[in-house]
């Protein structure tokens, strides 16, 4: 089952939503462009980074994220053929910018839901 957008307001920047790790691979996609890129390669890119600081992330934690992000309209990705059989090649749906955007619309959308008359008084508050 999708992992829907998790909303942290005690961290800075992405990491209200996305874990290092996480950000790293959506920030490696976003680097890649339209081209797109496996599993394999998103995975050899975090780990990378991660090992500059003694960390590292398996391959599956890679996928499951790199999945749940597709599931939430963040990436898209398509099936091609590559060594060992079929792959899935993963680019972005929106890049940085436009996942903001999602972000700030979700959590507002959340709060409109659930807290209509608080969410609206706040809302006013700011104009």
């Amino acid at each position: 089952m999708p992992q829907g957008l998790i909303f942290n307001p005690s961290e800075n920047g992405l990491r209200k939503t996305l874990r290092e790790y996480q950000e790293l691979a959506l920030r490696y996609l976003w680097n890649v462009g339209e081209e797109g890129a496996g599993s394999g390669a998103v995975w050899k890119a975090v780990n990378r980074e991660l090992q500059k600081n003694g960390g590292s992330i398996s391959r599956a934690s890679i996928i499951f994220s790199l999945n749940n992000l597709v599931d939430q309209g963040v990436l898209d990705n398509h099936e091609e053929s590559g060594k060992g059989g079929m792959q899935k090649i993963y680019k972005p749906a929106m890049y940085e910018d436009d996942y903001k955007i999602y972000v700030v619309k979700t959590v507002m959308e959340s709060a409109l839901r659930d807290f209509p008359e608080e969410a609206g008084e706040v809302i006013k508050s700011y104009f």
